[in-house]
């Protein structure tokens, strides 16, 4: 079959995930009947729009690995003879169609305020009535409504829906779909700025770019009504619909770009702050004030940063920035609605675009078991080859660590990849844990907690007790590897602690990383090397009059 599908985001943000499974969706149905996947930016809306915004979609999508055949030229991808792919820069496309329809008498200009058309949605929740616009623009008359047209007066451009309107819809994923006539009240298809709505240009665009297949969450269900009116009225073919079920948190609540900021709120509110050096005093009044507000993106993370809160993963460069691998992704997105079947739930993108079909898409809501996810993960990077996971948490640390790479050796950054590879779960794991190999030597502190009070104060000898002999001990190797290392704090072991390794692990541990976990020990002093190892303990040992209390 003829297939061209489309995936159209409003340039506003980083791509969700739910955003991510339609993508993703859209190219393996193309891919599967050998047709086209085009990529289509709608940002007429001006107040949510951003070129720079927008080139977010781009690199996600790249990362991914679902490149699109028409659209927005980025590296390779793109193209064709059906743009602009913008929708800003096709105002003269939509002006052409609406003429047809006000021309026609099925679309007409209306007046009214928005402080008009407020009162009345508030008048007709009192009356407990649903709201429907009164068509009172269609009782000016034509001198009135010409002379407010001359005068410039704002107006919008609304679409009169037929008075008999039922709307039937056959979804691929939903079945048949009714909505009753009179449901659909006279919609908004020009706004006073000029620029269509979002239901007019989506029409338009769909119409005269081919696309054949529209997938797109159930949300939109709501819309295709109005959108199928309009392609009636401008005589359109109508493309084969598929809403997809809606993606939630293990909780049952929408999985939203809001999770974050409630997790923010709920960390405030736990803590009882009332200030915050990431957050302007102005700034952190008005957004505790209303809470549908949302801080900007740059400031939640440093205000997380300085919590020490980790946020949740909602959109794609989340998970990319937190170590997942884009291949696990896109596997577990395909599961989120569509099933393999025969049980199967490992697959590879490849594979997806061999056996997508709609008709494989269950119409219950999906939960997004983070927990699963990372399960994919941890099985995926266990599976590689140590050479691959090394190229990976290199290139990982080039995007997101650079001080791995600019304070490590070659064969330093080989022996941190290599001492992870085996218990990391994301490629961004060995970089939160082992932090302390690219940390200068006076930086590092030793803050009092249970565990880091039993290494070193307690017990008879202590911990700094037998850390001044270890010191010793390391001072005297003249070749500072891990096997080399292993065998002489071996060796003081069986003399000094009747062979228990953990008398002298537990105190070097935390003497030269700060904290009770690392990478084996042998390793983790051969990567930091011996000058910095023994410094490390120095100060450590200095440190045991902070224990005392």
């Amino acid at each position: 079959m003829t297939c061209r599908t489309r995936f159209a985001p409003s340039p506003s943000g980083d791509l969700h995930v739910g955003g991510a499974r339609t993508a993703l969706f859209c190219w393996a149905l193309a891919r599967r009947h050998e047709g086209s996947f085009l990529l289509r930016i709608e940002d007429t809306d001006q107040k949510r729009s951003s070129d720079a915004a927008s080139l977010g979609f781009l690199r996600d999508l790249r990362w991914l690995g679902i490149g699109w055949d028409e659209g927005p030229e980025d590296e390779g991808f793109g193209g064709g003879d059906r743009g602009p792919y913008f929708q800003s820069q096709r105002l003269s496309v939509y002006q052409e169609h609406l003429q047809r329809l006000i021309d026609a008498g099925t679309a007409y200009p209306a007046f009214e305020t928005g402080e008009e058309l407020t009162a009345a949605r508030n008048q007709a929740r009192a009356e407990k009535r649903p709201y429907r616009y009164d068509r009172a623009a269609l009782q000016l008359e034509p001198a009135e409504v010409q002379q407010r047209l001359d005068r410039g007066d704002d107006h919008v451009i609304r679409f009169r829906v037929p008075d008999d309107s039922e709307v039937i819809i056959q979804d691929e994923v939903l079945g048949e779909v009714r909505i009753a006539s009179g449901e659909v009240d006279d919609f908004v298809i020009r706004k006073a700025d000029g620029f269509p709505t979002y239901h007019f240009a989506v029409v338009v665009d769909d119409a005269s770019m081919g696309v054949t297949h529209v997938v797109r969450g159930q949300e939109h269900l709501a819309n295709t009504p109005r959108h199928v009116l309009l392609q009636q009225a401008l005589g359109f073919d109508r493309p084969v619909y598929a809403h997809l079920p809606l993606i939630q948190n293990p909780d049952g609540s929408k999985m939203s770009k809001r999770d974050k900021d409630k997790a923010l709120r709920k960390e405030i509110k736990d803590r009882g702050l009332t200030s915050s050096k990431s957050v302007d005093s102005e700034s952190w009044a008005a957004w505790l004030a209303d809470k549908t507000r949302q801080l900007p993106h740059e400031c939640a993370e440093r205000l997380a940063e300085e919590l020490g809160v980790d946020l949740p993963e909602v959109s794609v460069d989340d998970f990319r920035r937190a170590g997942y691998l884009p291949e696990v992704l896109i596997n577990y997105l395909a599961l989120l609605g569509w099933s393999a079947g025969d049980d199967l739930e490992k697959f590879d993108g490849a594979f997806l675009c061999e056996n997508f079909t709609l008709d494989r898409i269950g119409k219950s809501n999906a939960r997004f078991d983070r927990q699963k996810l990372l399960a994919f993960n941890l099985d995926a990077i266990q599976a590689m080859a140590p050479e691959e996971f090394l190229a990976r948490f290199h290139a990982h640390c080039e995007a997101e660590h650079p001080e791995f790479i600019e304070k490590t050796t070659p064969e330093q950054f080989a022996l941190i990849a290599e001492s992870n590879r085996e218990r990391a779960k994301t490629l961004d794991d060995p970089a939160r844990s082992c932090r302390f190999f690219v940390m200068d030597d006076q930086d590092i502190t030793w803050p009092v907690t249970k565990g880091t009070r039993k290494a070193l104060a307690k017990g008879e000898p202590s911990g700094f007790t037998r850390l001044q002999d270890l010191s010793g001990v390391l001072s005297g190797i003249d070749s500072f590897t891990a096997s080399n290392v292993e065998a002489a704090l071996q060796a003081w072991a069986d003399e000094h602690a009747e062979g228990n390794f953990g008398a002298a692990g537990m105190p070097l541990r935390v003497a030269v990383t700060g904290g009770t976990t690392s990478p084996p020990l042998p390793d983790t002093l051969a990567i930091l090397g011996k000058a910095s190892v023994l410094r490390r303990i120095e100060r450590c040992v200095a440190s045991a009059p902070d224990f005392s209390s």
